[in-house]
């Protein structure tokens, strides 16, 4: 994290949200005592070397997210030296567990003695929570606390200087392919920055667009990008599930080009313009004309027959949502129901359509409480780079903050074994 030279003491920092179809970079100054956040810069760039969050043409990825990183350092005139990478993809996976020590021993007696909770209590009850068996393909990325239980009293939010006999921590731990993820992390260190962690978009988004009282009472998050979606469910204040589809919304765009027989480009433009996630809303009568090919015949299409298709693909994402709502490991009604962000979520009146067809209260999720140059990036596609860009201020109070240290020691080190194995 480098120092800005401004009168105020601030710490900038900047967010790379690599996405399939678009890369986005984030460039933001934090007031360390107000924890007032101002945007910078922010860049963009399309998105042609990465799919489903895999690789698949690495000079490509590396140029692209170059242009993006140029782009918002131009706007913020300032060179950034550490950078937030957000990772997707359906290699996600997140899973529930816990962990429990006795605290400070017995000494010796067979009667166990009340101790105080210290922070290497926390460090250590955490180190065996996460004690999983993992294959040798995957690594932890996150370690999430849920709460903290001493003796009987459970719902502890930070137990240090609280006394008692026995600390358990309940988490939610994510891991990620390690291969998808120190590519990743080496393509950006082509860039000339140093890579300060790789971040789940889910949680970036979430940071962004969420507010507290929406993670206590009950919020499920849901980022829908071009190709995944990412789902993050919060309640009493921690996550509770988290999940990656590999579906998102160019799966409408490619329905569009299959059904009308056009170019994928033009399926995008056409669905921006005409398309609808709910067919209700749009009219059968208003028509337009579709792109042709020298020789063929003009043909129309009206905005309803149009959305239809949006409509029905767009329902399937949902549902397949609401299963990953439903294995959550909440039994108690999400209040503040379902937050929808990222680029997939501004198709027009799809608030609407999710709200008949997951039975629950629904907001379209755009970054909050930041200042600066909002009015171009104001948008729920912005919401992830801008998320990754605070990561390192406010991600701790989710994250446990030597997980992303863990991550990278263990990463390296394995696919440094891996190397020498078979070379």
């Amino acid at each position: 994290m480098i120092r800005s030279s401004r009168k105020i003491e601030s710490y900038i920092h900047s967010g790379l949200d690599i996405g399939s179809n678009k890369i986005c970079c984030a460039i933001t100054e934090i007031n360390p005592e107000t924890d007032s956040v101002k945007l910078l810069g922010i860049g963009t760039s399309p998105a042609t070397g990465i799919n489903k969050g895999s690789i698949t043409h690495r000079d490509q990825l590396i140029d692209e997210m170059e242009n993006a990183f140029k782009e918002a350092q131009l706007m913020a005139d300032i060179n950034i030296e550490n950078i937030s990478l957000g990772i997707s993809g359906d290699h996600i996976r997140g899973i529930n567990t816990q962990g429990a020590i006795a605290i400070g021993g017995n000494n010796g007696s067979n009667i166990s003695l009340q101790n105080e909770i210290s922070n290497n209590d926390v460090n250590s009850v955490l180190e065996l929570a996460k004690g999983i068996s993992l294959p040798m393909d995957r690594d932890i990325l996150h370690i999430l606390p849920q709460e903290y239980v001493i003796d009987s009293m459970d719902s502890i939010k930070d137990p240090v200087g609280l006394t008692g006999r026995r600390l358990e921590a309940r988490v939610h731990i994510i891991t990620v392919a390690t291969s998808a993820a120190t590519n990743l992390a080496s393509c950006a260190e082509e860039l000339g920055v140093n890579v300060d962690g790789i971040i789940y978009q889910g949680l970036a988004s979430s940071l962004s667009t969420l507010e507290e009282d929406e993670k206590k009472l009950g919020v499920v998050c849901v980022d829908i990008g071009a190709t995944t979606t990412d789902i993050i469910v919060y309640f009493d204040g921690g996550v509770r599930h988290t999940s990656t589809l590999g579906i998102g919304a160019a799966s409408i765009t490619n329905d569009i080009a299959v059904m009308l027989q056009i170019g994928i480009e033009e399926a995008e433009k056409i669905k921006i313009t005409y398309g609808s996630a709910k067919a209700s809303m749009s009219s059968p009568e208003l028509e337009f004309e579709l792109p042709s090919k020298n020789g063929s015949l003009e043909r129309k299409i009206s905005e309803h027959e149009l959305s239809r298709y949006v409509e029905a693909r767009m329902v399937e994402i949902l549902q397949l949502v609401l299963r990953e709502v439903a294995r959550a490991d909440v039994n108690e009604k999400l209040t503040y129901g379902m937050v929808i962000t990222g680029g997939g979520s501004e198709l027009k009146n799809l608030a609407g359509l999710a709200e008949e067809t997951v039975n629950m209260p629904i907001r379209i999720g755009k970054p909050n409480n930041i200042s600066g140059a909002v009015d171009i990036a104001s948008g729920p596609s912005y919401a992830s780079a801008i998320g990754l860009s605070q990561w390192k201020k406010f991600g701790n109070e989710l994250n446990n903050q030597k997980s992303d240290e863990m991550f990278f020691k263990g990463a390296l080190n394995k696919m440094k074994n891996l190397f020498n194995e078979f070379f």
